[in-house]
């Protein structure tokens, strides 16, 4: 997986430390169907989701990531959830933990495939027809097809 060079920096001074780290996570849709992504560090389809550079803007992050990662150009329709992860303890001992920033994505243009080496495998999914994810995927995934418009955030453990 890239790390972005903000972060080998950041890890230089820490070490393996906890390290607070803001994201996005890129629900794609297009109809019905919606762009999931299989990562490549352990095999769960997911949304697209990256790491926000910083001074990015989320929905800036949002949209390169996802050309980044399955060469697909969308644009971002609305905020839907904002939330934070479990902390998150990688193969070689670095522990992060992650803001969070949910955005539905409308598609523009473009064929999925793994572009940039983190995914293995990117494609359409009807929406009613989504292989298994991750609890925290699904979560994002429900609070950007619900279609009620308004975000979702968490509040005393439970998704408001």
């Amino acid at each position: 997986m890239s790390v972005p060079e903000f972060v080998l920096a950041l890890r230089e001074h820490i070490g393996t430390d906890l390290l607070w780290l803001s994201g996005v996570t890129a629900v794609v849709c297009r109809g019905d169907e919606v762009l999931l992504a299989r990562r490549a560090d352990n095999g769960a389809w997911t949304p697209v989701t990256g790491i926000i550079d910083p001074g990015e803007e989320p929905a800036e992050a949002a949209v390169r990531e996802v050309a980044e990662e399955t060469a697909v150009r969308a644009e971002p329709e609305r905020l839907a959830m904002v939330s934070v992860t479990p902390v998150v303890t990688y193969p070689n001992g670095d522990r992060s933990q992650y803001l969070d920033i949910t955005f539905r994505m409308r598609w523009l243009d473009g064929d999925p495939h793994p572009a940039d080496g983190e995914n293995t495998d990117a494609r359409w999914f009807h929406r009613d027809e989504l292989p298994p994810m991750p609890k925290d995927s699904t979560e994002r995934l429900r609070a950007a097809l619900d279609g009620s418009g308004e975000a979702r955030f968490r509040l005393g453990g439970k998704t408001v």
